[in-house]
């Protein structure tokens, strides 16, 4: 038993570096759970126990703090994805896409909640949106040249690029909460559905009904 006279241990004081990393940490966490708009500068300070001066010095408010946070999850996921663009073969470049953003949802599910919830009012578009766009980009390139090679319209390589990362982001969405079946498993039939349709593509599809084809209801 500590004496009363005894003088209670300071606590180790961080370093600037150290308090800042803290704060992200915790507004990462909370921006997670409940979203920009519910989350304060008060319970951000309280969790960190520190003053909310602290909190303006490191960031000037909270949506600095969360343009720093979100910032930090759009280059991590940004970065899984582009490094896995690299491989020489189609197929695992699609395989690859997928796991990356699958296991970035797995490893790093605050994040992604923040990318895809509520964004601060200044905001001039969702941040989600503009990872997808990027990702899509980068996809519409490696069409392109696919494309060209089969002879195909290497201009509607970006229209497919939207479908399928459109797919993915849409099935990765979903399997946030769903967590089932395994994300190799969930990865493998997107690329089944992306990969096989991609295999036999018509190079001039037409609309088979005649309803659309013709402009009359028959």
């Amino acid at each position: 038993m500590r004496s009363s006279g005894e003088a209670r241990a300071p606590r180790p004081r961080m370093t600037g570096t150290q308090r800042r990393q803290q704060l992200i940490e915790i507004g990462r966490a909370l921006f997670a759970e409940r979203g920009y708009d519910a989350t304060s500068i008060e319970e951000i300070a309280q969790r960190a126990q520190v003053s909310k001066p602290v909190v303006y010095e490191h960031f000037g408010g909270k949506e600095g703090l969360y343009a720093v946070v979100v910032d930090r999850e759009m280059s991590m996921l940004l970065d899984m994805i582009a490094s896995s663009l690299t491989q020489n073969r189609s197929r695992v470049r699609l395989e690859q896409v997928a796991l990356a953003l699958l296991t970035y949802i797995e490893e790093r599910t605050d994040g992604f909640r923040i990318l895809v919830r509520d964004q601060p009012a200044s905001a001039s578009e969702g941040r989600y949106s503009s990872l997808l766009n990027e990702a899509v980009n980068q996809v519409a390139h490696i069409l392109a040249g696919d494309f060209g090679r089969r002879g195909f319209d290497a201009g509607l390589a970006t229209l497919y690029a939207q479908g399928l990362v459109g797919m993915v982001s849409t099935a990765a969405t979903w399997w946030l909460d769903e967590r089932q079946p395994p994300k190799e498993v969930v990865a493998a039939h997107l690329v089944n559905l992306c990969w096989n349709g991609l295999q036999h593509l018509e190079a001039d599809p037409q609309l088979i009904s005649s309803e659309w084809r013709t402009g009359s209801s028959d």
